[in-house]
């Protein structure tokens, strides 16, 4: 049986029940405030990168906590409306500046404990079979994952290096295996590998819409090979695909010519 063949046909034969909406399979949480308990903006969300308190280092010492040696502080912005008069009508007018301030997370202070937990699902469970064929792959190819509480996951070519949300954070054992599988197959396309990344596949182009199909029908793929498949997972993987074949005007040779890279991806990751 032709594995990659029969993955493709059951995606697109899901695909045509309509459309089907896409979940995020982890938690994070957010970056939040640790004076007012609020998140904060999704400008500083973005740039934060890590859920969880943060706090000034003035308000860290007022705790009776104090900043580990050698943090590095994060930068917050925020708008501030200031009066100002105009130099031409003489009026005052109220204008917007842009302020900041440095925050540290609270893992880089000592002496505090959180005031706000983050509920996580912690239920997806270690698989044998899945960490035999990601540990293997790496020790062979040399990429370097990391497991970081936090809201991406995503593969650097510049590093060479996979960067995945903890396990604690998924609800689902094929969910967090498909997330680290997606951004496995990536790394197959690095220039000392099958050299299939272009350099100028940015977000929503053709090449990266591109990219991503090959990914997650890698990911789907290596998840059925281990026998951790589950309808859900399925389902979100084909919403996951669906999205992107909506960029590339829902060609579907799209998917085909995905399948046969993932292929090759799939076969590097195996040693096949």
């Amino acid at each position: 049986m032709d594995l990659y063949k029969e993955i493709t046909e059951r995606i697109m034969t899901q695909m045509q029940e309509g459309i089907i909406p896409w979940h995020k399979p982890w938690i994070s949480g957010k970056a939040i405030s640790r004076t007012t308990g609020k998140p904060y903006s999704l400008l500083n969300q973005m740039m934060l990168g890590k859920p969880g308190e943060y706090l000034t280092f003035k308000q860290c010492q007022q705790e009776g906590g104090k900043v580990k040696k050698g943090e590095k502080a994060s930068m917050v912005v925020f708008w501030k409306w200031m009066t100002v008069e105009d130099e031409e009508t003489k009026e005052e007018k109220e204008v917007p500046f842009l302020r900041y301030y440095n925050v540290f997370h609270i893992d880089q202070c000592e002496g505090l404990r959180p005031k706000y937990e983050i509920t996580l699902p912690g239920t997806a469970e270690p698989d044998a079979a899945a960490n035999e064929i990601i540990y293997d792959y790496l020790s062979r190819s040399g990429v370097v994952m990391k497991h970081e509480s936090g809201d991406r996951a995503y593969y650097q070519p510049m590093t060479d290096s996979v960067v995945i949300p903890e396990r604690r954070q998924f609800a689902e054992t094929a969910e967090f295996y498909s997330t680290i599988f997606h951004e496995l197959t990536h790394s197959t396309g690095h220039e000392s590998r099958l050299n299939r990344l272009e350099k100028t596949a940015f977000f929503g182009t053709e090449s990266y819409s591109k990219e991503e199909l090959i990914a997650e029908i890698g990911a789907a793929t290596l998840v059925n090979h281990c026998g951790i498949e589950t309808s859900s997972s399925f389902r979100n993987s084909t919403a996951y695909i669906q999205n992107w074949l909506s960029v590339l005007k829902n060609d579907k040779r799209f998917i085909v010519s995905a399948a046969g890279k993932a292929e090759k991806a799939i076969n590097l990751i195996l040693n096949q």
